[in-house]
């Protein structure tokens, strides 16, 4: 009996001890900063106030920011949609030659990156590039900073922001039934009439995800606009970053951010409304894989050949230029030339030679290590809690409210961060965490918390509800079926999110910029600082190792995560 009434007591103190920290988690990290956020702007000196509205709309720097990224983002939008579309259309419907190497190129934004991918294409293109050079060359009185501005931005994000479509676009076509093609073929249907009226809507669903996630992106760009806008064209992010650096414009940073956030759900809103409208399913039981379609147009077989091949260059061609500078010295790199005489290891053994050059590395595969390590253990306990508990009013709430940081932009959970904990707190034990090097591993825990929730929770409920009724029918507690019989199984799902994470923090400028410590400068930070104008050739040749060293890991992780096995994801999609 008292050994009964001592387990109650024991299990009752654990629950206790469970909410307290799930309330603290979603209070401390989810929504106190970004409530805070919004009172630190409309509330000053203690009294509700609309001067920082005021101070925005008298800003023209702030006005041209929000008007360049609402420029951005609709085109945006259009021309990453327009590209998507052509390179799934290329590898995956039309029957064009080479398709296996045309794939390969156009999924190298997947280890090809973020500010790494921006400063390739302004080492290629910008005022000092090699092909602006050989322009210059060719063409005396050629412009030499012909790309920068709203063009060149449009331009690298364009070809920057199509892993989407190229992963989840991509697996919607192969869900098409080809059945259904057939069928429209039978009646006498075009080729293109099928294409719009069949295989499209079909892909509606997806694309419509992906065109609003596009949108977003281009709203809340930060690493183009910053390395090839120039002057005439910023947009919000940097120009957050810009009014953080005085404490009389912080407000319009805070204001800026909070206009980003608010854009952001209402966009999220208008996405999850389509949806709820329109169901594009396929009728039939028994699909048939799509088979690929030829071009019998001689003329336009012989143009869409062309096409893919142009876009296979302007993927490939930055990425090819990064490794082959890597082994260049410093004063080739100076004169961008490329010589075979000048290749060298020297990069590389003065990256891992020297502590200012390999700390930022290191400090980065700290974070994101411990980062990712902390949200896929604390997710995992917490859709474990969601599984048991899911019909429950307060398990909703607590998935709901691991969803906030997908519905604001990393720069408002930044400034919500800083905001908040440049003061003593008592939910964060009376300790001021702004500029400490705490405040980034918490941003970074923050801003994987979606991804992982959603991931973590899809594997959970895949388990067999038979395995733990069996363990638990042989007498086993909860905590040994746990860790025996559930987690093996999910374990490859977890180690896969950890992996992910981890190379989607790595190079992290978004987050970093706004919350790193000066003396753990993260890589993102370091590399967006060797890529300024009055940087060396030196520096460059850093730049390019960090970028070859980072597609090496990223490369590694995905054919880790998804080349496993005979049917790995990444491992079936070469083929």
């Amino acid at each position: 009996m008292k050994k009964d009434k001592f387990r109650f007591l024991q299990t009752y103190l654990i629950n206790i001890l469970i909410g307290v920290f799930l309330v603290w988690l979603v209070l401390a990290l989810l929504i106190i900063p970004n409530v805070n956020t919004v009172y630190s702007v409309f509330v000053q000196e203690g009294h509700l106030t609309l001067e920082p509205v005021k101070k925005l709309l008298e800003s023209q720097r702030a006005m041209k920011s929000l008007r360049n990224s609402f420029i951005l983002a609709p085109t945006l939008s259009l021309t990453v949609g327009f590209i998507g579309i052509s390179l799934v259309l290329i590898t995956e419907y039309f029957d064009i030659k080479g398709a296996r190497i045309l794939r390969l190129g156009y999924m190298t934004t997947l280890v090809y990156g973020g500010i790494i991918l921006v400063s390739g294409y302004k080492f290629i293109y910008g005022q000092n590039g090699y092909l602006t050079n050989i322009l210059a060359k060719v063409f005396p009185g050629f412009p030499t900073d012909w790309f920068s501005g709203y063009w060149a931005v449009l331009f690298v994000m364009t070809f920057a922001c199509t892993s989407n479509h190229m992963i989840f676009l991509r697996n919607a076509l192969n869900s098409v039934d080809y059945q259904t093609v057939e069928a429209a073929q039978n009646l006498g249907a075009s080729p293109l009439k099928i294409l719009w009226k069949v295989v499209l809507p079909v892909l509606t669903p997806s694309l419509l995800a992906v065109t609003i996630l596009t949108f977003i992106t281009g709203l809340s760009a930060t690493s183009a606009p910053l390395l090839v806008g120039g002057s005439q064209f910023q947009t919000i992010t940097p120009m957050i970053l810009s009014f953080t650096k005085s404490i009389k414009t912080y407000d319009l940073a805070s204001l800026l951010a909070l206009f980003l956030g608010l854009s952001t759900i209402l966009l999220l809103m208008i996405m999850m409304s389509f949806e709820r409208r329109g169901h594009y399913i396929s009728v039939s039981k028994v699909k048939t894989r799509v088979v690929k379609q030829k071009i019998k147009n001689p003329l336009f077989n012989v143009m869409a050949h062309i096409y893919a091949y142009v876009l296979f260059l302007i993927y490939t061609v930055p990425v090819l230029f990064v490794i082959l500078f890597s082994f260049t010295d410093a004063v080739t790199i100076s004169k961008r030339e490329l010589r075979l005489s000048s290749f060298t290891f020297a990069n590389y053994v003065n990256v891992f030679s020297r502590q200012t050059s390999y700390r930022p590395f290191l400090v980065s595969i700290l974070y994101s290590a411990v980062a990712a390590f902390l949200v896929a253990v604390v997710v995992l306990f917490i859709c474990r809690i969601i599984q048991k508990q899911g019909k429950k009013l307060w398990a909703k709430g607590l998935e709901y409210s691991l969803m906030i940081p997908w519905l604001l932009p990393t720069t408002l959970i930044a400034i919500g961060l800083i905001t908040t904990y440049n003061t003593p707190r008592f939910f964060m034990f009376h300790q001021v965490l702004t500029g400490t090097p705490l405040i980034l591993l918490l941003g970074y825990f923050i801003i994987k918390i979606p991804f992982t929730q959603r991931m973590t929770k899809a594997a959970f409920f895949a388990l067999d509800d038979s395995l733990e009724e069996a363990a638990r029918n042989l007498g086993a507690k909860t905590i040994r079926i746990f860790f025996q019989v559930m987690l093996p199984i999910l374990l490859p799902t977890v180690l896969g999110i950890f992996a992910l994470n981890f190379n989607g923090l790595l190079a992290d400028y978004d987050v970093s910029v706004f919350l790193y410590h000066p003396v753990n400068q993260p890589l993102g930070v370091y590399i967006k600082a060797l890529t300024d104008e009055q940087m060396n050739a030196d520096h460059s040749a850093l730049t390019f190792v960090y970028a070859v060293l980072m597609m090496v890991i990223s490369t590694a992780v995905l054919i880790l995560v998804y080349g496993r096995g005979s049917n790995g994801k990444l491992k079936n999609s070469y083929k």
